[in-house]
């Protein structure tokens, strides 16, 4: 079963606010196997029109556990508490490519 990838494209507009959720999201990612590879960071884009602001990307062991996470209690209550402090707050979920057979 192939990993899946959360991604998104954040614009903070409220920070300390933002911090609130910055501390509960963690643990609702964590309960459902998940982990942080991007959280904020230096990018530039190499190619194309896309400007992104704030990057995260998380992975999961599977698509059904980025799911869960996503419609899980845990994360409701962490969505609540960023309300009011991104301008966008852009996710994606996607399926992971099935590791090569040899």
């Amino acid at each position: 079963m192939p990993a899946a990838y959360v991604l998104g494209d954040i614009k903070v507009s409220d920070p300390e606010k933002y911090k609130q959720y910055m501390a509960a999201a963690p643990a609702a990612i964590k309960a459902h196997g998940g982990e942080y590879l991007v959280r904020g960071g230096r990018h530039e884009t190499l190619e194309g029109d896309w400007n992104p602001n704030r990057l995260v990307v998380l992975r999961f062991p599977s698509y059904e556990h980025a799911k869960a996470f996503y419609d899980g209690e845990m994360y409701k209550a962490a969505r609540a508490k960023r309300a009011g402090a991104t301008e966008f707050f852009n996710l994606t979920l996607v399926e992971g490519a099935d590791a090569p057979t040899t």
